[in-house]
Order: structure tokens, then sequence, then C-alpha cells
């Protein structure tokens, strides 16, 4: 990476500076602006330890946030994105700057008034996205342990969504819609065949992954091979789960926009009926 002209000090964080590739960019880091003025170089080496914000939108969106934020929380803050692009192993979204800061401040600010924010979707993208959920359970811990306030368990799944968001360079609504379908359809299975699946069981954990993939093969426009001859033996067979099957795509096919094909229903159900046989 280039040489960076400082263009302006926005606080001892975060400075505004001219990239020979990308023009004006935001170049944020820890205590990057301290000592440092107007006309002075940025040295490669400090550079590439740096996030450079060069998308326009990304970049005011992050200056708009900067008066609201406690200097000694942001350096908190880089860090804990610095340690999430660490063990990541990832070029983090530039996203993630203004979104994570935001949601961090307020989750902080949240916790000192003694108010916590409900996460319902905390087994699911725990279980969804478990390498995510081990990153944010360590920035939580670090976060804990630098600002001493104490974040509740339910950050943990918000600052992993964040994460999944970052490296996968997918919408972060986009991240919950997903959770959220996934809710919803695991509460379809558990109310037609009327028992409860434990959220903590290997039968969740597979069941969630397995509806998770098909989510992403729809996505992707996958389709999986076709095996009509199992199709009309499980429709005979298994006809209370091929009918479950066949609802749970339509809500599939509804939320995400996209058509589910019918290979889908024959491995869903061969999937519902192996629960099923568990539980009778």
């Amino acid at each position: 990476m280039a040489n960076l002209l400082i263009d302006k000090v926005l606080n001892n964080n975060v400075l505004i500076a001219k990239h020979p590739s990308y023009e004006e960019v935001v170049v944020i880091g820890k205590g990057i602006g301290f000592n440092r003025k107007r006309g002075d170089y940025i040295e490669t080496d400090a550079v590439e330890k740096l996030f450079v914000l060069k998308n326009e939108k990304e970049q005011q969106n992050y200056i708009k946030l900067l008066p609201f934020i406690d200097n000694d929380y942001l350096e908190i803050i880089i860090s804990a994105i610095d340690l999430i692009k660490e063990r990541t192993n990832s070029v983090l979204n530039e996203h993630i700057h203004v979104a994570l800061t935001d949601h961090l401040m307020f989750a902080l600010t949240r916790a000192t008034q003694g108010m916590e924010m409900r996460n319902p979707f905390l087994i699911e993208t725990k279980t969804l996205y478990r390498r995510e959920y081990e990153v944010a359970a360590e920035v939580v811990r670090y976060i804990n342990d630098k600002t001493g306030i104490s974040l509740p368990v339910g950050e943990v799944g918000f600052i992993a969504l964040h994460i999944h968001s970052a490296i996968t360079n997918k919408d972060l609504s986009v991240v919950n819609q997903h959770s959220q379908l996934v809710s919803r359809l695991v509460e379809m299975v558990e109310k037609q065949f009327n028992f409860e699946i434990d959220r903590e069981s290997i039968d969740y954990m597979r069941l969630v992954r397995h509806l998770r993939f098909a989510i992403e093969r729809v996505e992707k426009g996958e389709r999986a091979a076709e095996p009509e001859k199992i199709a009309s033996l499980l429709k005979e067979e298994y006809p209370v789960c091929y009918n479950l099957s066949w609802k749970i795509i339509k809500v599939m096919q509804q939320s995400l926009k996209m058509k589910v094909f019918d290979a889908e229903a024959v491995y869903l159900t061969m999937h519902l009926q192996r629960l099923q046989s568990k539980f009778k």
C-alpha cells in the first residue's frame, strides 16, 4: 500500500488522507492521529496495520458517528475490529467499521444504564455461525476487560452476525433474515411433530445446518441431484414428513423470493423422518 498524505486529523484515532489510487480516504487506527498534522505522510508499514475506508458513503457515515463516540471507547472498538480481522484471517467489508462501531456504542450505553436488549436468535446464531460466535465471545470478553462494562450474552450473537456479514460480504439485513427464517422453520417442525427439540442437542444442530445449507443452495441457484424414484417412495412411506417438507419449501420460497428445486423436498423429507423416528 502506498504512502498517504494527511489532509485532516479528526481525532487521535481517525484522519482523512489523500491516497494515490482512491483519492480521499478515511484512515482508522489506534493512536494514528496523535502528534500528526496536515501535510504529514503516513509511511507504508504503518498503513498495513490500519483500516482504510475507500467507499465514500462509508466514509461519510463513519465521520457522522465520531462526535457521539468517547475517544477511549473508540480505541477499544478499533482494537476489537482488529481482533476480528486477526482471528478470522479475513479482509473485512468496510461496512463493519460503521455498523459495529455504532452497535457497540449503543450496547455500551445500554449496559451502563442497566438495559438489556433481548436476542431472540442467539441459539440459532451460535449454531449457524459457530466460528463467528467464538470470535464474538472473545470480542465481548475483551471489551468487558477494557471498559469494566459487562455486556450481556445476547451481544455475542449480535456481534457474530456483524462478523459473518463482514467476512462474507453479505448485507446484515440478509444475514438477519436467514437467522429468522431458520428459527421460523424449526418452529414449524416442532409444531408439526408436537415436540420441542433441545437447543443444545446434535439433532437441533443437524436440522439448523441442513436448513442453512438449503437456503444457501437456493440463493446460489444450485440444483441438487433429483432422485425421482426416491421421491415417490418417500411420499408414500412418510406422507407427514413429505408434506411438511413442502410446507417448509413454500415458506422458504416466500421469504427468499426465489425458486426452491424439488430435490430439496427429498433430502428434507429424509432428514425430518430421521428426526421424527428419534422422538417416537
